[in-house]
């Protein structure tokens, strides 16, 4: 079942991705672009940097994190009580999604500019 739907996405996004070949011209992508990386940069930061700051208290009270825990900082959920990861879940899950937002709006602008 999972595999139909992996099959449907995949088709859906070549469609998708074809559509907006034709539809999208090279200044109109640079200028979705921008701003997709725009809006992934303030709805992604500041969630980002708070995720941090949780990760890090939740760290520091039960042992001094390790040199460079930012490096990769998923690596050092499992040493957090469930409480903890609750906690710091919802700003994991919301920078992230700017981070992507901002990595393809990024993606984008480049390519509508290799075009021009």
């Amino acid at each position: 079942m999972i595999e139909s739907l992996f099959v449907l996405g995949g088709l859906t996004a070549v469609g998708l991705f074809g559509l907006a070949a034709v539809w999208l011209t090279p200044h109109l992508l640079v200028e979705l672009g921008l701003w997709a990386l725009g809006l992934g940069i303030m709805c992604g930061l500041p969630p980002g940097l708070w995720y941090h700051v949780l990760l890090y208290r939740g760290l520091a009270c039960r042992t001094a994190p390790p040199p460079r825990w930012w490096i990769s900082p998923v690596e050092h959920h499992a040493r957090l009580d469930r409480a903890d990861l609750a906690r710091i879940t919802p700003w994991f899950v919301a920078g992230a999604i700017g981070f992507f937002l901002s990595c393809g709006g990024g993606l984008a602008a480049i390519a509508g500019l290799l075009l021009i």
